[in-house]
């Protein structure tokens, strides 16, 4: 994780960072666990603009890695990249509880929206804005949001589009 660490610069504007797992058929949990995980939690502690999700997992590498983030609870990204580094598809590894998975469909549905927006948006579900936002910031700290300052307020973006 040290040498992925050392060769992620400081980003300006909201950056996905992708791992990309091209060529590797067989990856451990712990392997996973050190590097792709450790690195996204690094990342989004100290890289506040940098959202690191994993790129052309093999089949194995995949069913290991959704076992893995199943099993604590957690979620990331993962795509196919091109040749070009254009993502092809895109979609979550892990699995959300159901209010984070509410709170990322609406934001997915949206675009881009803030959680006194969501608050009005869903009235009818009586969650105040400091809930949403304390799930927009779970969803971000996850990297699976991009977080972006408005003035007093936070908007928040999927990073990736979903297939």
């Amino acid at each position: 994780m040290s040498i992925l660490i050392a060769d992620t610069p400081a980003a300006e504007a909201p950056t996905p960072a992708f791992l990309d797992f091209t060529g590797i058929e067989v990856a451990t949990a712990s392997f996973l666990r050190e590097t792709v995980i450790g690195f996204r939690d690094y990342a989004r502690l100290s890289l506040p603009n940098v959202y690191p999700a994993v790129a052309n997992l093999a089949a194995p590498v995949a069913e290991e890695l959704d076992f893995f983030v199943r099993a604590r609870g957690d979620v990331l990204w993962s795509c196919e990249l091109d040749s070009n580094n254009q993502i092809n598809t895109a979609r979550l590894i892990g699995d959300l509880d159901p209010a984070q998975r509410a709170t990322f469909e609406a934001v997915r549905e949206v675009g881009a929206i803030t959680a006194p927006e969501l608050a009005t948006r869903f009235a009818d579900a009586q969650i105040g804005p400091t809930a949403w936002n304390n799930r927009l910031s779970a969803l971000a700290s996850k990297g699976l949001l991009i977080e972006r300052r408005q003035g007093k307020s936070k908007s928040f973006s999927p990073l990736l589009e979903t297939a």
